[in-house]
């Protein structure tokens, strides 16, 4: 009895699907998940049926086209749970995203929104909700977060956030800290206000 060897991967195969992932990140990236494929199969110097035959879905190309931004995401999360000092954590993480944010207009879109052919990034989405959820109730008990923070917070100022894909790419990346950082001031719990020192008795005057 033979046993069949798989076939191995043509290089022009590789080469095809290689140029066609470079491409994807690229064309999402700055237009957006509602790019459409045929500009994708340009980019790349591929016909429709080259794409398809490689990613047989939408679905199927932005998985991997973002897979390295979740990736990123998910050890963002893993590192911000681990931080041994809460507030330091939520913050990072608050950072992190941001930034993997800015860097894709179509990784933002997939975060964000209940987009058709981006299903697969929910899990992404409610496991940073969940992190984040955890981180708070954690900061609050280090009296660094304010009170009244909810996870719905995170949720408005990252689409918010999306505001910044207006701005010009290689502005993009330091406005988006700088974003993050006053974000994460406006978290930030307030001190607690000092006692007001009594003022001295004023003096009598002669008469």
């Amino acid at each position: 009895m033979t046993t069949e060897m798989p076939h191995p991967v043509r290089s022009d195969a590789r080469d095809n699907r290689a140029r066609i992932l470079e491409a994807a990140r690229t064309v999402f990236g700055e237009e957006g998940l509602g790019a459409p494929m045929r500009e994708v199969a340009r980019r790349a110097g591929v016909g429709p049926a080259t794409l398809y035959r490689h990613f047989p879905a939408k679905r199927d190309l932005l998985a991997q086209t973002f897979a390295e931004q979740r990736r990123a995401c998910r050890t963002a999360v893993l590192d911000a749970l681990a931080d041994p000092d809460p507030w330091h954590g939520f913050c990072d993480l608050i950072g992190r995203i941001c930034e993997l944010h800015a860097h894709s207009r179509g990784f933002a879109d997939a975060f964000m929104t209940a987009f058709p052919e981006a299903m697969d990034f929910a899990e992404d989405r409610e496991r940073t909700l969940r992190a984040v959820t955890e981180l708070a109730r954690r900061a609050r008990q280090t009296g660094r977060l304010r009170p009244e923070f909810v996870v719905d917070d995170l949720v408005l100022i990252l689409m918010a956030h999306r505001g910044l894909q207006d701005t010009p790419r290689t502005a993009r990346v330091a406005a988006s800290r700088r974003y993050a950082a006053y974000v994460i001031e406006a978290f930030r719990a307030a001190p607690a206000p000092e006692a007001a020192t009594p003022l001295p008795p004023a003096p009598r005057l002669s008469t």
